[in-house]
């Protein structure tokens, strides 16, 4: 599942992991992303030691490594593939893009951390993404928008299960609240609301006010945005 930040991407992974048949993997290259980036997010010493930094080994693991159930959900983000990162692992595996509203993304992202840019929260790299990773897998890859998962999740789960050939399962609507073991450990950072989930909840409709700096964002990626929303399920 590639999605940018702020976008029901860990309640998404719920989902999946409420499966009795799926176990989940969270933000594998997320080291790897600070380690050449440097961005100072929240917890960025705890997440260097949690994982590896080296992007040629996470990508051996996670088309090689031991998976332990049938399926195996992959979350990641978008903005963590660089420019120029060798995409070939990816052919194997079946992919589905996860997109949210631009401007809905810079309010939440600006919210959460303060600040900002176009490179954090993903959008442009999506749709690059789409396009490359679509060519190398030579599937028809499925594209979802967040405000249609909350406001008819079987509905739409049910056709994203259907395009896999799996059964949609009523156990992907609903799970405990609270943390996760498979949670990376920037979860007390970011995942504080959908700890507190258990489910999807409907998407009520509301003005979001941004300045300027905020604006300029969301137009620069906009019109990625709505490239991939014209071909998502609905």
């Amino acid at each position: 599942m590639w999605s940018g930040p702020r976008n029901i991407s860990t309640a998404m992974m719920r989902s999946w992991e409420n499966r009795p048949d799926t176990q989940v993997v969270d933000e594998p290259f997320y080291a790897y992303y600070l380690d050449q980036t440097r961005s100072p997010h929240p917890g960025f010493e705890e997440v260097m030691a949690s994982q590896s930094h080296d992007y040629q080994q996470v990508a051996c693991e996670l088309t090689e490594g031991e998976c332990h159930s049938t399926i195996e959900y992959q979350k990641h983000m978008t903005h963590h593939m660089l420019d120029g990162v060798d995409l070939c692992w990816t052919a194997p595996l079946k992919h589905c893009f996860l997109i949210r509203d631009p401007a809905q993304v810079v309010a939440s992202y600006t919210n959460s951390r303060g600040v900002c840019s176009v490179e954090d929260i993903g959008i442009i790299r999506q749709a690059e993404l789409y396009k490359k990773i679509s060519e190398i897998s030579g599937q028809d890859i499925p594209v979802l928008d967040s405000n249609d998962v909350q406001n008819s999740p079987e509905e739409i789960l049910g056709k994203l299960c259907d395009r896999f050939e799996l059964p949609f399962l009523d156990s992907m609507l609903n799970w405990p609240s609270g943390p996760r073991d498979s949670d990376g450990v920037w979860a007390k950072h970011w995942y504080r609301n959908v700890e507190r989930s258990t489910g999807f909840n409907p998407y009520a409709p509301k003005v979001v006010a941004l300045d300027d700096i905020q604006l300029e964002v969301v137009n620069q990626v906009q019109p990625y945005y709505d490239r991939l929303y014209k071909i998502r399920i609905s």
